[in-house]
Formats: C-alpha cells, structure tokens, sequence
C-alpha cells in the first residue's frame, strides 16, 4: 500500500518541529510517562503530584476499549508523536469505556489540571457538545478525533475518515462477495444509534446495498458490544430459520459476534461477513475464511495528524495550513477544519500488501500456530 499523502507532510513538519521545540518545562513528564492514565482512568486532579506542574498538558480522551484499536494503536501513535514533538509535553490520556458521563468527568479533570488542548474521541454526540462547549468557555481548542461532534461551534479541528464512505465501501465489498446475487438476503448489524459514526457508516452501507438485495433484518447495537450483536445475530437466525447471504457488520467486533451466532446455529459455510478496522481477529479471521472483509484505516496517520494539530495548539502555534489540505466538512454548526484520510477494503487477497505491508500487524502476530496454514494459503508465509 503506497504512503498516504498525510503520513509524508507529517514525516516532513517532523523534522523541522524537532528543531523549532524545546516544550523543555519545569519538571515535564513524557508522553508516555504518564502511568496513571491507563484505560478507563480519569485525567489527574489538579495537584496531582504524579503530574509535571509545569508541563504543557494534552488531553486525549479516548471512547471505550472494547475496540482494541483505541489502546493498542492510537493512543500509542499519538503518544509517541507528542514526545517526538515535545519531550516535555505530559499526556493526560484517558478511555471512558462507553460511559458518556465518565468521559465528562474526565474532560472536566483534564480542564481542571490545566490541559491546553482536547482531543476527544466522543462517546456520544449529545456529551461530546457539552465537553466542547465546557471547553471553549476556558478557552480551550478541541480537536474531534476519529468522530465529528455535530451541533457545536465549538470545535476547532476535525481528524478522521471519510466516514460515509467506509460504509459504502463495506456494502460494496460485501455486493462483490455475494456475486450480484438477486434478491440476496442480508442481515445488518450497524453501530451504536448514539455514535455519529455509527450513523455515516450506516447510510454509506445503505446507499450500496438498497434496491440491490433484500435487507431482511437490521439492528442498531448499543456501544458496539460484541455479545450484544451476537444476540442480534441469533435473533435474526431464528426469525429467519438461518436463510441468510450475507452479513453486514459494521466493525470487527460486531463481526465476531455475528460470526460466534452463526457458528452456534450450525450454519456451514458461512455467509461474507463485512467488518471495520483491522483487528488481528478480524485478520485471522479473514485467512480462515470466516470473515469476508475488513476496512484497514491507517491509524498511525491519522493519530500523528491530530498529535500534530494538538501541540501547536498547546503551545500557541500555527497550525500548517496544509495539514488540511483546505478540507472542511460542516457540523451543522460551522465548517471545521479537517483531515480525511482514506479507508481501504481488505481480503485475503490484499492482507500482504495492506495490512502486512504497513507492519500494521507483523506476520509473527497474525500467524501464530493455529494460522499457519493459512497463512501459507494466503502466502503470508
């Protein structure tokens, strides 16, 4: 897979940021210092003598881990990004683990310890406007990661996909693996309701799929829960006495949950399954022939641009104009600044070129003993 665009300027502002930053406060913790801040934790209270007093402070607040992408890989990237910029800059990171009234409470930490910048991966869009607008009364820009915050002026900068298009892309895919099959019977398991998100791709998967094949039954899964989209799955295999093409997931997670239903009722082989962000299941899964698809979205980038946005923010910079390339996209409030990276639809046939290619996943953690055969097939090995 070639570099996208975004990941080249960043590589480039890299170079003459290092020079130009010296964030060298007094007593500064490192970007990945900051132990107190693991999954589900709350931002230090102000005073917090684990905390650097001096440090410019970033939050990053993340949505919930039951998608293993949010621990595992952008808060990584975008933590080691802040260091590289700022040594001395103090990360106060944070996951409200789907709970909308925890990630308020962990915003109002982090405003109450003196953090410069938010970047909020929003659980829901009604709490996300709030946090905003909390925000912008102290005078504190926000950056919306990975999920545009609709109905607020509040926000200062947009970093994600182009989130329509992910479904689209989904319901594409899953229209090849059924071979235009007429009248094919489709199950859909979308996203949360509250997840702005969840909705685009769900509206992209529609304009693929509508008038193109039978939408027998459809779900809204509450948080993205796997266990909560298996019981859809078992649901809809009983109203429809397990006559089902294909599958319409809407993550990996919602996958395997889809799948797990389908393995329990017996059902041999089993239909495409679509899914969402790369996750080494959802992977293995795919070498297996248990999953159809899934949309790799190169999260490095994307948490490096909004690392970038976030620390020239912090400390009064500009923030390049051509990080956004003049992209905006409106929120119903304003037209917010933004970066839209674009998804890529991965199979078996493109694993190596995709996912490998980019040591998203190395072959050592895909093709453990259990995938080795199949990775052979797929020539991953």
């Amino acid at each position: 897979m070639k570099t996208t665009a975004i990941s080249g300027r960043l590589a480039a502002w890299a170079l003459g940021l290092l020079a130009l930053t010296s964030c060298s406060q007094q007593q500064g913790g490192s970007a990945e210092g900051d132990k107190g801040a693991a999954a589900g934790s709350k931002a230090p209270a102000a005073g917090d003598k684990a905390g650097a007093q001096g440090a410019i402070k970033i939050a990053l607040l993340l949505p919930e881990s039951k998608t293993a992408r949010y621990e595992s890989k952008d808060r990584p990237f975008f933590e080691a990004k802040v260091k590289a910029l700022c040594p001395d800059c103090q990360i106060l990171a944070s996951n409200a683990n789907q709970d909308a009234s925890q990630q308020q409470a962990q915003a109002e930490a982090a405003l109450t310890n003196g953090a410069k910048v938010l970047v909020l991966d929003a659980v829901d869009s009604a709490s996300a406007a709030v946090i905003a607008t909390k925000a912008k009364a102290q005078k504190v820009p926000v950056v919306a990661y990975d999920r545009l915050v609709p109905g607020t002026d509040a926000i200062d900068y947009y970093v994600s996909f182009d989130n329509e298009s992910v479904g689209r892309l989904q319901g594409e895919s899953l229209l090849t693996a059924l071979g235009n099959k007429p009248n094919a019977r489709v199950v859909m398991i979308n996203g949360a309701a509250t997840d702005n998100n969840g909705m685009l791709f769900k509206k992209g998967a529609h304009s693929a799929l509508d008038g193109k094949v039978q939408v027998v039954k459809e779900y809204d899964t509450p948080d993205w829960s796997p266990d909560k989209a298996q019981d859809e799955m078992t649901q809809a295999l009983t109203a429809l006495n397990n006559q089902v093409d294909g599958v319409y997931a809407a993550n990996d997670g919602t996958a395997g949950g889809a799948i797990a239903a389908m393995k329990a009722a017996g059902i041999k082989p089993l239909p495409p399954v679509t899914g969402q962000d790369a996750e080494l299941a959802a992977v293995q899964r795919i070498l297996l022939g248990e999953q159809y698809m899934t949309v790799y979205k190169a999260i490095k980038p994307q948490a490096e641009a909004a690392a970038v946005i976030a620390f020239h923010l912090a400390t009064g910079k500009p923030v390049p104009t051509d990080i956004t390339g003049g992209k905006t996209v409106n929120n119903g409030k304003k037209d917010v600044p933004s970066v839209l990276l674009v998804p890529l639809a991965v199979t078996k046939e493109n694993l190596k070129d995709t996912v490998v290619a980019d040591a998203f996943w190395t072959k050592e953690q895909i093709c453990t003993t259990q995938y080795a055969d199949a990775c052979k097939a797929a020539g991953l090995l």
